[in-house]
C-alpha cells in the first residue's frame, strides 16, 4: 500500500478529527450541539469504505469478464 493514497490520507484525517475530538472531552468540553461532527465522522468513513468496495467489485468484474470461457 502506497503511504500518500487517498485511503490513508482519510484515515490520518480521520484520526486526528478523532484525537482533537477526544482532547477537547477531556478538558471538560460541552457537548451539546456536537451532532454534525458526530455526523460528519460517521459519513467519511462510511463513504469510504462503500467507495473502496465499489472499486473492489468493479476490478473484480472487469478481470471475471476477461477470462475466456470456451
Amino acid at each position: 500500500m502506497v503511504l500518500n493514497s487517498p485511503e490513508v490520507q482519510l484515515l490520518h484525517t480521520y484520526m486526528s478529527v478523532m484525537a482533537s475530538s477526544l482532547r477537547g472531552r477531556e478538558r471538560g468540553h460541552d457537548e451539546r450541539g456536537e451532532i454534525a461532527q458526530t455526523v460528519i465522522i460517521v459519513a467519511i468513513p462510511a463513504a469510504a469504505a462503500i467507495a473502496i468496495c465499489t472499486i473492489i467489485v468493479t476490478k473484480f468484474t472487469n478481470k471475471a469478464n476477461t477470462i475466456p470461457t470456451e
